[in-house]
């Protein structure tokens, strides 16, 4: 009777280990959920070299402090005719980052005026290196790296949305 009892606690614990062995070792991934592009609105930089110049965008608006801190965070491209458009409440030197941002990009801080105020340029991606405005903006561009270089940008240029 009691060899029956062991045999049976022996197969159990048998089944009971190679049971949390088979769970360790699953590999358990999370996949991330692919954040699209949403347009929210038009915006056009005007250049000051040229009344004729005009680019246009589509963008997305930052405005909540959810999406200001998220940003363009865990997408994987952007075409080139779109951004996103940071608003904040006040003038003040900002501070960007990369953290968890795939694309590199030309970060362009606008003062309450609406004009370019400076530039950072081709913006790593994952870099947690703080990227100033080094003067007051409230409002922060962000697009493709290297387009403020193709779109010839300049302090003073300005923008309308």
């Amino acid at each position: 009777m009691w060899r029956k009892i062991y045999i049976i606690v022996y197969l159990c614990l048998g089944f009971v280990f190679l049971t949390v062995s088979a769970c360790k070792n699953e590999k358990k991934t999370v996949k991330q959920t692919e954040v699209t592009f949403k347009k929210e609105a038009d915006l056009t930089i005007f250049k000051i070299a040229s009344d004729s110049t005009e680019i246009k965008l589509d963008i997305e608006i930052a405005d909540t402090d959810y999406d200001i801190q998220t940003g363009l965070m865990y997408r994987s491209s952007m075409e080139a005719n779109q951004g996103m458009l940071f608003v904040f409440d006040d003038l003040r030197e900002r501070y960007f980052f990369m953290k968890n941002t795939q694309i590199p990009l030309d970060i362009i801080y606008i003062d309450d005026n609406k004009k370019i105020v400076s530039f950072q340029k081709n913006a790593k991606p994952f870099d947690e290196t703080s990227l100033p405005s080094n003067v007051p903006a409230k409002y922060v561009l962000e697009v493709n790296a290297g387009l403020a270089d193709i779109w010839l940008l300049k302090e003073g240029d300005s923008l309308s949305w």
